[in-house]
């Protein structure tokens, strides 16, 4: 029996659709009859139009006050934005990873106390903050600090290798020059690889009906994601 929660569409925001998860993620939630509106929050246009999107142009994401009232009504946030540790010191890659992810949580909290929080990290992520790799040790501050700020439900997303979605504009030409490889990699390395698709589909699943483990590695996000059709 479907219960009401199952049936009841949602209203999303998605972060970094100017990128390649957040262009899948929105390509997913755009496309999802369990999705009634998705609000794209970026900084720059991401080039879609859809009778469901909204799409927000803020410069600022570390002042998001002027358009706080916009983004109340949302039942989740979908947050892809991410920069790479690559030339970065330590406190500048913490700047642009805990302190921007934290203050947007702090900000989707206050509009809305019941809203649900999906993080994409990344496979690794350093939970004791400990370890010798500085972008697992921001990841894990970041993902502990999360599971702390009180959200309805908060769900930290933990791909390793991403297979894209076809047809999709931001995918970086590496992806494609070996995404013919994806089904060997899909079954020799199950625990390391997921689809985009699997991604997005997962966390429409999160925001409706939660899940037992707030740390979803790839094997998560793929159980997650075949819960039910979307």
């Amino acid at each position: 029996m479907v219960s009401v929660e199952q049936e009841r569409k949602i209203q999303v925001i998605v972060t970094g659709s100017t990128g390649m998860v957040g262009e899948g993620v929105l390509h997913i939630c755009l496309n999802s009859p369990e999705v009634e509106r998705v609000i794209a929050l970026n900084r720059r246009p991401c080039g879609v139009t859809h009778p469901k999107l909204t799409e927000i142009l803020h410069p600022d994401f570390f002042d998001l006050t002027q358009i706080e009232s916009q983004l109340g009504d949302a039942d989740a946030c979908f947050f892809c934005l991410g920069v790479t540790s690559i030339g970065l010191t330590e406190p500048e890659y913490s700047r642009l990873t805990y302190d921007l992810t934290i203050h947007t949580g702090e900000v989707m909290l206050r509009t809305n106390p019941e809203m649900v929080f999906c993080y994409v990290t990344g496979k690794g992520t350093d939970s004791s903050e400990q370890g010798k790799s500085m972008w697992a040790r921001v990841k894990g501050k970041t993902e502990n600090r999360l599971l702390q700020m009180g959200f309805k439900g908060v769900y930290l997303f933990r791909p390793g290798y991403i297979h894209p979605i076809k047809g999709m504009q931001r995918t970086h030409k590496f992806y494609y020059s070996i995404s013919w490889l994806y089904p060997v990699l899909s079954r020799l390395f199950s625990k390391h690889t997921n689809t985009l698709d699997e991604i997005g589909r997962a966390m429409i699943n999160a925001a409706k009906q939660g899940n037992g483990r707030a740390v979803l590695e790839c094997e998560d996000i793929r159980k997650l994601a075949a819960v039910r059709g979307i």
